[in-house]
């Protein structure tokens, strides 16, 4: 099976989702920079030094800018995948719709977003080999 590993969410004004989430739920938020989006990392859980959570079935997340982009407007998940260019024809095959074109996210993979038979908004990643 491919696993959830991170969820997204959109947001409008990402200094005030910063401190709504680090304040009511205690999560670390970590603004990335132009490299990376301008992506807010955010960590619910304690990670090792591979940065994985430490505890199973527990997962961190993001946020990134909504846009005018319907399908911009509501969170998501990311699953992890063995070969995105391989996990790209199995999508096309079953009814789904590849987003764009596969990006390369620095450190940590390559990235793509697909939408579902249901028109959900999901992505996926191959994490970097190291």
């Amino acid at each position: 099976m491919d696993p959830v590993t991170h969820f997204e969410m959109p947001a409008d004004d990402k200094k005030r989702m910063t401190a709504f989430y680090s304040s009511v739920f205690g999560w670390k938020m970590q603004q990335m920079g132009p490299e990376m989006g301008e992506y807010v990392l955010a960590g619910t859980t304690e990670v090792d030094e591979k940065q994985m959570p430490m505890q199973p079935g527990r997962i961190n997340g993001g946020f990134y800018q909504r846009t005018d982009d319907p399908l911009s407007k509501v969170p998501s998940v990311v699953i992890q995948v063995a070969n995105v260019a391989a996990s790209m024809e199995k999508v096309k095959s079953a009814g789904g719709k590849i987003l764009g074109e596969p990006q390369d996210i620095p450190g940590v993979g390559r990235w793509v977003s697909f939408q579902d038979t249901e028109g959900n908004r999901v992505s996926m990643i191959q994490e970097m080999r190291g």
